[in-house]
């Protein structure tokens, strides 16, 4: 009888949720473990490909884990505030709660029907009120504790559609959305001091277990660094020029200067310089490049030297001049750099460009023909002469700019602070009210949630405004301190907002008096294991990690690290190889393989694709060859016996051993293969034990567990396979009682014969004589030497 996946699959789903299998309690007798897997988007387009292999190596370890007795919490929400919803809603005219809404509710049907196993009583939604009411309140005490402020930044600007771009959709200089023209335009930005917590999360990465990869992507983008800051004094002004160098052992190298065209002092000391008219028309012509553009370092060298403004080296007591340049940008450092040609690509070719002065300091190249940027002697460098230890030279010169009073060693971080706020209409209102008396003050707890109000057109206003600017009845308001008119913020939160704290809320789901009940963070925390895709590892992990150390810090969490471990998958292509697009035409919709093969076929196939944290293409023939393999267990009720079958014994222990062993691995694939490969062991003996039969069913159930629920039912078991004790293995059963060996004569193969596992060398040998075609090399041959390796090999050495 074949599977009839279309009634089975929902049956089951049907029976686990009305039975909640998978519900979560919070309590001590059961051993806790929180599995976490990145909430989707809710878009339009419903659930892809991807979504599944994200989710199904934590499916796995999750129903696993309740197998071995643990308490799981696997959860599951929607990070459904951002810009994609909103862009369709001003398309559609739909509302974006209502667009919301709908792709919720289609994304939720979506993974029912593929049977994973979360806990559907604590889903979350980013833009639920009860939500981002705790979103807000946590922006508040961040600002309570300093860690909230305001300042002017230069952003990408698209005149046309009136709204602020990222570096990423405004690359080439165009509008992502309308491809016109992008301008660099001054405006208030809200940011999160993220750079008070750059040393606690390098920190962190020590106490946690993440892969290899991840954790120097994280560094990378905190990107500390030792040096030093050093004051250039101006020719003729009281001012310095202060600038940070991890290479300070090179101060004697230096021949010009460079600053940020947005640099303060230009316009302070316009009156000196000569040829500001020039050095105007290239600011100009900077506002017009983003920031992408600017510091690309395949490009054009261009600049400006400013004629009436120049720096003294502090150490070598040469006047040098002083340019601006598009690569040095005022939010990076102390928007001046130090220019050493002889020994940085780029000023070499800078210094090339405007026939600049390059003094070698360092000896090993030719600077003639390019810079020098490998270790060597210092020279031209007075005091540091003869040195070769660059660690050395540093501090030497660290120690002289102390004593003189001309700078001090001191570390940077390549992170900037965290730009907080967009200017749109669907995201969490920032709860902040502008005092023309008492300044930015702070919306009341007790008022929170400060809610969106309810707009007809989420189109963005004149000169880049939010569409919340234009709702008098949300602007106008009352100082919450004073009493007196007042407007509030209407910028609002971007979209990382609501998932920098969501690990936390699932802790305690319903909670109306606190973001999560502390004796329930306190059972929870930390996530055990978070899998989530690469994307990720920089952004939203360094995010939602600094939310949780401040958390901790003002003792609102247990934990100062939110997850204990943290996993990816790789990408799922198409068949051609090429990741999945729709113009491409290679897009796989998984709701189709569900429909036409069954839920249990898709999960095992994405999971016996390839090494999970790889890409591996798409391949429809694969696909249906699980579903062969679902065909053939379904079958082995047919063959089943009530006792025992010994000559499965050795196999089924080395599969509990292995499969259980490649799950907590994400080996998912060998696994699989591993079960295959029983199978087929089972098919040449013919017929399987009741009990290894359950055994059997048990290792395939996390990846399978529509259709072994149902075989396990069909034979009598009782209650849900499910949550049905995981299977040990006896390390004695996992030997074979024979092996088979290679013999050799005199080094070359010549034959292999079964012999006992472990047995004695001399009944090894006599086995090996027994066999005919050793017996027929070894006729009329002295034997010199007989060699034996245990359980690997037999030499005979004759002559």
């Amino acid at each position: 009888m074949r599977y009839d996946f279309r009634t089975v699959e929902p049956k089951w789903q049907k029976r686990w949720e009305e039975a909640k299998v998978f519900e979560a309690k919070t309590g001590k007798d059961k051993k806790k473990y929180y599995a976490l897997v990145e909430f989707p988007y809710p878009s339009g387009a419903g659930m892809h490909v991807g979504h599944i292999k994200a989710y199904s190596g934590l499916e796995v370890l999750s129903r696993k884990r309740r197998m071995e007795g643990y308490n799981v919490l696997f959860p599951i929400g929607f990070d459904a505030f951002g810009l994609p919803t909103e862009n369709y809603a001003i398309k559609t005219g739909m509302h974006p709660r209502a667009v919301t809404d709908k792709n919720i509710e289609k994304f939720t049907q979506q993974l029912k029907r593929v049977g994973f196993s979360f806990d559907w009583s604590r889903v979350i939604d980013t833009t639920d009120e009860d939500y981002y009411r705790w979103t807000q309140w946590i922006f508040l005490k961040m600002f309570e504790n300093g860690l909230v402020f305001r300042d002017t930044a230069l952003v990408n600007y698209c005149p046309s559609c009136r709204v602020v771009l990222s570096n990423e959709d405004s690359q080439g200089g165009k509008c992502d959305i309308c491809h016109s023209d992008v301008i660099q335009k001054s405006k208030t930005v809200w940011y999160l001091r993220i750079t008070a917590y750059a040393e606690k999360l390098l920190k962190g990465l020590d106490e946690v277990d993440y892969l290899p990869n991840i954790r120097q992507q994280q560094i990378n983008w905190i990107g500390k660094s030792q040096g030093a800051f050093v004051n250039f004094g101006l020719t003729g002004i009281d001012e310095k020029l202060r600038i940070y160098t991890t290479r300070p052992d090179t101060l004697f190298g230096v021949t010009f200067m460079v600053i940020a065209p947005e640099h303060p002092i230009l316009d302070k000391y316009r009156d000196r310089i000569k040829n500001f008219d020039q050095v105007e028309s290239y600011r100009e012509a900077c506002a017009r490049k983003t920031e992408f553009e600017r510091t690309q370092l395949v490009k054009d060298k261009t600049g400006v030297r400013i004629d009436g403004i120049s720096a003294i080296n502090p150490v070598s007591g040469k006047e040098i001049p002083v340019f601006i340049a598009d690569y040095v940008m005022m939010g990076y450092g102390t928007g001046a750099i130090m220019a050493v040609p002889a020994h940085d690509g780029r000023d070499y070719d800078f210094a090339k460009k405007f026939g600049l002065d390059i003094v070698e300091v360092i000896k090993g190249g030719d600077i003639s023909r390019e810079a020098y940027t490998e270790d060597g002697e210092m020279v031209n460098s007075g005091f540091l002469n003869g040195l070769t230890n660059k660690k050395d030279s540093i501090a030497k010169m660290v120690a002289y700019l102390e004593e003189k009073g001309i700078g001090e060693g001191g570390v940077q971080y390549k992170m900037k602070d965290w730009a907080f706020n967009r200017q749109r209409y669907w995201g969490e209102p920032i709860p902040i009210v502008h005092c023309p008396h008492c300044g930015m003050v702070p919306v009341p707890y007790e008022e929170l949630p400060l809610r969106l109000p309810k707009v007809e057109n989420f189109e963005p206003g004149e000169d880049g405004q939010s569409p919340l600017a234009k709702v008098d009845s949300f602007v106008n308001c009352k100082c919450p301190k004073c009493g007196g008119d007042a407007k509030r913020e209407t910028d609002t939160m971007p979209q990382w907002a609501g998932s920098s704290w969501y690990f936390l809320r699932y802790c305690d789901p319903h909670n109306d008096k606190a973001f999560a009940d502390p004796e329930k963070i306190k059972y929870w925390m930390p996530v055990d294991w978070y899998n989530g895709g690469m994307e990720h590892v920089t952004r939203h992990l360094i995010y939602s990690r600094f939310w949780h150390h401040f958390l901790y810090d003002i003792g609102e969490v247990s934990t100062p690290e939110p997850y204990a471990k943290r996993t990816y998958q790789g990408l799922i292509l198409g068949s051609d190889g090429e990741k999945m697009s729709k113009s491409r035409g290679n897009v796989v919709d998984p709701l189709d393989i569900v429909k036409d093969y069954g839920a249990d076929t898709l999960r095992v196939y994405v999971m016996f694709m390839g090494d999970y944290g790889s890409a591996a293409p798409w391949n429809d023939s694969s696909v249906k060859g699980c579903r062969r393999f679902l065909e053939r267990v379904f079958a082995l009720k047919d063959i089943m016996t009530e006792g025992p079958v010994k000559e499965l014994e050795s196999g089924i222990h080395k599969a509990i051993k292995k499969v259980s062993s490649d799950i907590e691995e994400m080996k998912f694939n060998t696994a699989i293969a591993c079960l295959m490969t029983l199978i087929n062991d089972i098919g040449k003996v013919g017929k399987i034990g009741k009990e290894q039969l359950i055994i059997f069913l048990k290792l395939l159930s996390p990846f399978a567990p529509h259709i072994t629920e149902e075989i396990y039912e069909q034979i009598g078991g009782e209650g849900f396979l499910t949550v049905s004790e995981w299977p040990e293995y006896d390390e004695a059963k996992t030997v074979d009682e024979t092996v088979a060996i290679g013999v050799q004569i005199n080094g070359k193969a010549r034959a292999s014969v079964d012999i006992p596992t472990g047995c004695a060398k001399e009944e090894a040998f006599a086995l090996a004589k027994a066999n005919e075609k050793v017996a027929s090399y070894l006729a009329g041959k002295t034997l010199v030497k007989e060699i034996y390796v245990p359980n690997k090999i037999i030499n005979f050495v004759v002559k």
